[in-house]
């Protein structure tokens, strides 16, 4: 075993502080929204974040088989574990990203069209737009495995060392570097579009709304927040797909461009109480949308 350099440093700090944080905050997270769903019954908010903080836990649960892999310096874990591993990491990673723009419209929606909103606003509605997002990525996940032809995922690099998920033939290469890049385009990029064009016209309908000035600043603050996280955490390694693609090869940046997607681990729970507490003033700018409608 060698000395850490400065790049396994930061990936094992934030993957412990991934884990530390990331699990009571997701499990407390959790159990608020079953708490609400027994009290009040279910709704799409609750609905898409139960499904989020499954998500997160999912990560969460893996996290350890990374921090063995960084402390080891090498996969010395069964071979079998690493397809598994990166499996179920980026189910994760991609699955959060589009409940979070599921979420962003369900603000956007309740905001601009809350009459007919709340008329179409049913949690089993919400339980198949979760449903279909799963089936996407698991769909995508499920290529990619296939892709690789069941190939060496674990294998020797450089230094001789084994290495999960990291060097690819040639062959599989080809097959992989367009897939990644369709995963980027329709993962990522399309949702990071619709999240950004809800957020900024929820931003645009609560300016000029009759909120007092407090809590404007409070919902701006949120939603900005909301949508800078979901660009710092998802960007960088999706970029890199991008990056990849041109380059028609793996880009030797990958793997620091996935050490931010893990932060979304706990800084999801704390945008959703962020939010949560703006929820108040949105039913009133819900209000003030429906009395304006009314009066035209």
């Amino acid at each position: 075993m060698g000395l850490f350099s400065v790049f396994d440093c930061i990936s094992l700090t934030v993957c412990s502080f991934t884990f530390l944080l990331g699990l009571p905050a997701n499990l407390l997270v959790f159990f608020m929204y079953i708490h609400k769903a027994n009290r009040r019954g279910g709704t799409p908010n609750v609905v898409y974040g139960i499904n989020l903080c499954l998500s997160n836990l999912v990560l969460v649960a893996w996290m350890p088989v990374k921090v063995v892999e960084m402390l080891l310096q090498s996969w010395m874990l069964p071979e079998l574990l690493c397809p598994i591993y990166n499996f179920f990491l980026f189910a994760s990673l991609y699955g959060g990203g589009l409940l979070l723009t599921a979420v962003a419209v369900g603000r956007y929606l309740s905001i601009a069209f809350p009459i007919t909103y709340k008329l179409y606003r049913r949690a089993r509605a919400s339980c198949l737009v979760c449903a279909l997002l799963w089936t996407i990525v698991l769909l995508h996940q499920s290529f990619t495995f296939m892709a690789e032809k069941g190939g060496y995922v674990v294998c020797l690099d450089q230094r001789n060392t084994s290495r999960c998920y990291e060097n690819f033939t040639q062959e599989q290469l080809d097959v992989l570097v367009p897939l990644r890049l369709e995963m980027a385009l329709l993962l990522f990029a399309v949702p990071l579009l619709l999240s950004a064009m809800c957020t900024l016209r929820c931003l645009a309908l609560v300016r000029r709304s009759r909120l007092p000035a407090g809590g404007k600043r409070r919902v701006l603050a949120a939603e900005l927040l909301a949508l800078a996280a979901f660009v710092v955490c998802y960007a960088p390694y999706n970029a890199s797909h991008v990056a990849g693609f041109v380059q028609n090869g793996n880009v030797e940046w990958k793997r620091v461009a996935l050490i931010p997607s893990s932060c979304n681990v706990f800084l999801d729970p704390i945008m959703t109480l962020m939010l949560g507490r703006c929820a108040g003033l949105k039913r009133q700018q819900e209000g003030v949308v429906r009395n304006t409608k009314a009066v035209k």
